[in-house]
């Protein structure tokens, strides 16, 4: 009956949170602006996938080459035994889906009987070698590294074809992941079914192919994932590394096991192995060595796994037991599992808020935990769901997502925090939340204080409507921070209202989050100003409206030359309608960065808002020195004057501009005090400090630097 009572709560916040953000929308953008809003909300949807089949190689052969290189960055290591047509499947498939980089193709034919070493001779590029006696798979791979000359070496059978952007993707893995020491792909059979998403090892030594005859493009499978082990099949790693390691261990010879023996030994180096599903190799499985475990070389896989056992016993004592819920079992290496609901996927290079957000899940993942990201309208966005699941975040979206209350009741349970995002959408969770993960610590995270930010449009512009659903927005954001374990606002002003606003509730502050880039060209170099703000966030909009009315004119008098550029997603027609006479509007722009590098100044004449503004931060971060009002400088624990300059009206807003634009002493020391503020308040290091303490997790220690966005 608990149940069916939550679930009806779902639905009816759900619909009564849809009328108040409707009510609020048509209120302050109009039908036109509302309509907008909807699609943009609702956009995406199911990710599209067609399973491709791959047929078995023909015997036919004609002559062909690889392109290798003489300098190889990467040394793929081929051994052979038999089943040319299969050899010469895969290295057909090296050739067509070479990418940018350089490789070798060494392939050692450990004494096939077969044309294998004829034919070896007509592919131009391979640097074919015959074992003396058979050595196995295991001492094949070895004596192919020892002849390796690229910084990583790749083991890939015989019996696979790769996938376009397959070698790139491991290589990114490495780039982005400093403690990786092990990367394998994701192992796909030729009927198109999933064969493996990286390995689980139980604490009796026995192995899980986790996913097998699953749909690869699952969700569950196509985030990048910390693995016990990744089979030999198709895994990279650094050649020195190996080396250290002594290779493959050869009590494992002639084959099985030694793959997850190496995995045990690049975790006890102090490295991390992960499956990249980015990397999509299909594998023909059983061709090499069969399938019956009881006869020829597959017995060797019930031989070695008691040697494994006996290696290493005291590592297997912290795995998981067998019978644990697989998707735990496959994750249990993160030190906590958290699950953040927001309305909708991160898209990071068009607003502050995803940029914070994104940022944060970065944060969790380089503190080793698991982290799910449920967007409120469960679809799949071409490009930024990929890119977080490229980051280590799982993704829940349509059609492997059948409904929000289903999740929550089969895997609730799991999660030791969960974070609300916006109080619409924590309306509609919270009952959920409460019901199917009774443990978990509930994060009501406010993103900005909606109702400071509605009340002060409303009083800016006089409108009693505005008024009341600022009103009501209050009551509903203080209602759930009461509901809530904990709630985080993005700054201690925001901290200071809600002890007024709300005794008694417990808040923390957790900001935006801002990689620091460093002021990379100088004073004399620079020229123009330069505005950025997402057009979807109303504030944006009244603040370039204000600056180009009422504020350009006197910078122009005094600055004919100087030109302003405006970028940020979702133009309107307003602001569009301001382009000429030194402004320009560059709408959505994918690389911020040369702007930041070229322009003199950047401005932040916002009349109204509430949290911290990450244009702010953004232009800081690249050294690039502010002229702000007093409402963008909130909560940024800035010294006026010295790290930023501020000014509440149109008049004194140009004498600022015009003054620094001129003052090359005083730009460069906004521009290194600028610096220093988001390296002490709003860096990845800050991040860090109140994230471990929100999902307790404290002591840890120093951690890698969070990763770049792909």
């Amino acid at each position: 009956m608990r149940e069916l009572r939550t679930r009806l709560a779902f639905r009816k916040a759900h619909v009564a949170s849809v009328l108040h953000r409707l009510r609020g929308s048509l209120a302050r953008n109009g039908v036109g602006g509302t309509l907008a809003r909807i699609r943009r909300e609702l956009g995406g949807g199911a990710v599209r996938t067609t399973r491709v089949r791959y047929a078995e190689p023909s015997e036919a052969f004609s002559p062909f080459a690889l392109p290798v290189s003489d300098s190889p960055r990467v040394s793929i290591v081929i051994p052979v035994y038999n089943k040319f047509a299969y050899t010469a499947a895969c290295l057909r498939s090296l050739g067509e889906h070479a990418g940018t980089v350089p490789f070798e193709v060494i392939v050692v034919d450990d004494g096939s009987t077969d044309a294998t070493a004829q034919r070896l001779a007509q592919v131009g590029g391979v640097r074919a070698v015959r074992n003396a006696e058979n050595l196995g798979f295991v001492g094949s791979c070895n004596a192919g590294a020892a002849l390796a000359r690229g910084e990583f070496v790749l083991f890939l059978n015989n019996d696979t074809v790769v996938t376009p952007g397959w070698l790139e993707a491991l290589l990114e893995c490495f780039e982005q992941e400093t403690d990786a020491g092990l990367v394998g792909a994701q192992l796909v059979y030729p009927d198109g079914r999933l064969q493996e998403a990286g390995g689980i090892v139980f604490d009796d030594a026995s192995g899980w192919n986790y996913g097998r005859f699953e749909d690869p493009d699952d969700a569950r499978f196509a985030f990048r994932r910390e693995a016990d082990y990744c089979s030999g099949a198709a895994i990279l790693v650094r050649r020195a590394l190996f080396d250290r390691l002594g290779g493959f261990d050869t009590r494992y010879a002639p084959a099985y096991y030694e793959d997850t023996d190496l995995a045990f030994a690049v975790r006890a180096a102090g490295f991390k192995v992960f499956y990249e599903p980015r990397a999509r190799v299909i594998h023909f499985e059983g061709i090499s060595n069969g399938t019956d475990t009881g006869s020829g070389l597959k017995r060797y896989q019930v031989v070695n796994q008691a040697k494994f056992r006996d290696k290493w016993h005291a590592a297997l004592a912290r795995q998981p037991a067998p019978g644990t819920p697989i998707a735990t079992a496959a994750t249990h290496r993160a030190r906590r599992r958290v699950l953040i609901v927001d309305a909708t996927t991160p898209t990071p290079d068009q607003d502050s808020g995803s940029l914070r957000m994104q940022n944060l899940m970065r944060v969790l993942r380089a503190n080793d935990c698991h982290v799910a990201f449920l967007p409120s309208n469960h679809a799949w966005i071409e490009r930024y769901t990929p890119a977080l699941q490229g980051l280590g975040v799982e993704m829940l979206y349509q059609p492997w997502l059948v409904g929000a209350v289903r999740f929550f009741r089969e895997r609730g349970a799991e999660f030791d925090t969960i974070f609300l995002s916006r109080h619409y959408v924590a309306r509609e969770y919270l009952g959920l939340a409460r019901l199917y993960a009774p443990r978990a610590k509930l994060v009501f995270d406010t993103v900005d204080l909606h109702y400071l930010r509605e009340q002060r449009a409303a009083e800016l512009e006089n409108r009693p409507e505005l008024a009341r659903l600022a009103e009501a927005t209050r009551r509903q954001e203080i209602g759930l921070m009461r509901e809530c374990d904990l709630t985080v606002v993005v700054s201690p002003v925001e901290q200071a209202i809600l002890a007024h606003d709300a005794p008694g509730v417990t808040v923390d502050v957790l900001s935006n989050v801002h990689e620091v880039y460093g002021c990379r060209a100088p004073f004399g170099a620079r020229h123009d100003l330069v505005f950025v703000g997402g057009f979807r966030h109303p504030p944006n909009e009244d603040a370039v409206l204000w600056y180009a009315r009422e504020v350009h004119p006197r910078v122009r008098a005094a600055l004919p030359d100087v030109t302003l550029h405006v970028v940020g997603s979702e133009v309107t027609a307003a602001v569009q309608a301001l382009a000429g006479d030194g402004l320009i509007v560059h709408g959505f722009v994918d690389d911020l960065a040369p702007l930041m590098d070229r322009c003199r100044i950047s401005i932040a004449p916002l009349r109204y808002g509430a949290g911290v503004k990450g244009k702010v931060n953004m232009a800081m971060s690249y050294g690039l020195p502010v002229v702000a009002t007093p409402m963008a400088v909130e909560g940024m624990h800035v010294q006026v004057g010295e790290d930023v300059l501020v000014a509440a009206d149109a008049e004194a807003f140009a004498i600022a501009v015009v003054a620094l634009y001129r003052d090359e002493a005083l730009w460069n020391r906004l521009s290194r005090n600028g610096l220093a503020n988001v390296e002490r308040h709003f860096s990845f290091a800050a991040a860090e400090t109140a994230i471990r303490r929100i999902v307790g997790l404290p002591g840890l220690g120093d951690r890698q630097a969070p990763s770049r966005m792909p």
